[in-house]
């Protein structure tokens, strides 16, 4: 590739620096062999999925405040882990 300007050439250093330093992170062959997607769409879907359905239901309501929270625990019931997460939560509430 020739870069166009002095700009690209620099984002394209970038990237290749980039992609070196993160080749542990980038094993696309070994991860389709064990049969794990290699792109994040399923997961982002997914999560979109859980979340709107609980924020944007015909009659649904809470406070923009508390949405973070209300969502973690949401995740934690999806995977697995909502004891632990609700056991932080009733620490904090008698701490308070």
């Amino acid at each position: 590739m020739q870069p166009a300007s002095e700009a690209a050439l620099n984002a394209m250093d970038h990237c290749g620096v980039y992609l070196h330093t993160q080749r542990d992170r980038t094993r696309y062959g070994k991860l389709r062999r064990g049969g794990y997607p290699s792109g994040s769409g399923g997961i982002a879907s997914s999560n979109k999925f859980r979340c709107q359905v609980r924020l944007k239901r015909s009659g649904a309501w809470g406070y923009e405040a508390n949405r973070n929270e209300m969502l973690a625990r949401r995740g934690a019931k999806y995977n697995g882990t909502f004891e632990r997460v609700f056991e932080r939560y009733r620490r904090r509430l008698r701490e308070a």
